[in-house]
């Protein structure tokens, strides 16, 4: 388990690389295909396709409750492709320090929330009668 000010500074770096992930994409998708009908439809099409996916299934009240491994899974596909895209539009170096920060992000904030639940079933199971 994190002491709490880093939980507290590791949630808020998870916050903003989900801002990032949406500012990847959509600079990605301004930037690809041969008209403004496409740029505008892959500019805010892939980073709204990111919003209802993440809030479908990693957010933390996501609408689909799945298991730790599927979160990573989704998060894992987001973040995959934000760095490809950042990558795509040019961003080379930035994209590249943004997938291993998320990565890594995802990572200790997964296990600090895997530890945090166990310490509280462990809390529960000891004061119950």
């Amino acid at each position: 388990m994190l002491p709490k000010p880093v939980h507290v500074v590791n949630e808020g770096l998870a916050f903003l690389l989900e801002l990032l992930a949406l500012v990847l994409l959509a600079v990605w998708g301004f930037r690809t295909g041969s008209n403004v009908a496409v740029h505008v439809l892959l500019g805010l099409g892939a980073p709204a396709l990111m919003v209802v996916v993440w809030g479908a299934f990693a957010a933390p009240r996501a609408r689909f409750r799945v298991p730790l491994a599927g979160v990573l899974a989704v998060k894992a596909v987001v973040f995959g492709a934000a760095t490809a895209a950042g990558y795509a539009a040019g961003w080379h170096a930035f994209a590249i320090v943004f997938g291993v920060v998320a990565a890594l992000n995802t990572v200790v904030a997964a296990f600090d929330r895997e530890s945090l639940k166990n310490t509280a079933a462990r809390a529960a199971a000891e004061s119950a009668p």
